[in-house]
């Protein structure tokens, strides 16, 4: 039993959970102390309105109060006029989901089917009942915007994904130049991969902290694993180019050094300046250099060429962003 029990999941409660929970409590607890028909529906509405973002949450509350609104509105006049039927209720969302669907109020939905069968169940409508419907509406969306007025902070696991895919690179690097310089095979590759899912995770995190924000809307991880994302691509465009040279030639043997040097500074602080500087002094002596004697000599240079070019973009591509983005932002994530 007790084996069993370790292998279990882990249960762990979110800070999502708590705030559902929390704000669930909060208005059925205020629904009832103003006494209103229907109380439990109002945690119904906080729970549907609880969202993973702070701007998410304002936009999409904004839509459930005018769905809700607009359907205690349209129901009314379609049930008093048709009758209180299965037909007429029917009728009724063959009519409001078009509608939310055009106004662009559809997150209102579903909130709006809660309060609708209030009224189709009181087999009335009054003034008295509209209102009461509207303050159930008010305290569920109400409550649930304070809970969402905390979000903790993604900056610990934003860092957390730019430590690792700089390390992955740096990594990636290091495999390249030691292949020009001994040509080295063993390597298994797996940073590829694991970039890959790291630029995502990363991409999508920073993107959430975006919308964490309601006043300010930019955010430098997001442009940094953005720059990332460009910046690898860049390598793989490079891989195969380095995997057809030789080891044993001074050409590949000076650009090994050079992208050993360059995966040694791989953070957010912008060196493109000085490793533009070194890309440069090479061309300039392969410029130096005999006409190539033969054909294999000949694709060498060429693919080395290519080589310098990519890493020329992988650095430009980082001066773009240096320039774009508001440095106090960069340096912030270093």
């Amino acid at each position: 039993m007790s084996e069993a029990w370790r292998r279990l999941p882990k249960y762990r409660i979110g800070y999502r959970t708590l705030k559902t929970a929390l704000g669930a409590g909060i208005s059925i607890g205020l629904a009832r102390f103003f006494d209103l028909d229907f109380y439990s529906s109002a945690a119904i509405i906080t729970i549907l309105c609880i969202s993973v973002t702070r701007r998410h949450s304002l936009i999409v509350s904004w839509a459930r109060i005018l769905a809700c609104v607009l359907a205690l509105l349209l129901s009314a006049s379609l049930f008093e006029l048709i009758g209180y039927h299965p037909v007429s209720l029917s009728l009724f969302l063959l009519l409001f989901i078009p509608l939310v669907v055009v106004l662009k109020i559809q997150e209102g939905l579903v909130t709006s089917c809660v309060i609708l069968l209030h009224i189709y169940v009181l087999q009335e409508f009054s003034w008295t009942i509209f209102l009461n419907e509207l303050y159930l509406i008010i305290i569920g969306v109400g409550v649930a915007l304070c809970m969402n007025l905390y979000m903790p902070s993604d900056e610990k696991e934003l860092r957390k994904y730019r430590r690792e895919i700089e390390k992955n690179i740096s990594n990636i690097l290091n495999e390249l130049a030691t292949y020009l310089r001994e040509g080295n095979e063993d390597w298994d590759g797996k940073e590829i991969n694991e970039s890959v899912q790291v630029l995502k995770d990363g991409r999508r995190l920073a993107s959430r902290s975006i919308n964490n924000q309601l006043i300010r809307f930019e955010n430098h991880y997001y442009h940094y694993f953005l720059m990332r994302e460009k910046q690898f691509e860049v390598i793989e465009r490079m891989m195969p180019f380095v995997s057809v040279l030789h080891a044993n030639s001074p050409e590949s043997q000076k650009v090994a050094r050079f992208i050993e040097e360059l995966a040694k500074a791989v953070s957010p602080n912008n060196y493109v300046a000085y490793f533009l500087g070194e890309l440069a002094e090479i061309r300039n002596d392969f410029r130096k250099l005999e006409l190539p004697k033969s054909q294999q000599e000949f694709e060498e240079r060429s693919n080395l060429s290519y080589i310098l070019y990519e890493l020329e973009q992988y650095l430009l591509i980082k001066d773009r962003l240096w320039n774009e983005v508001d440095k106090t932002d960069l340096k912030a994530a270093e």
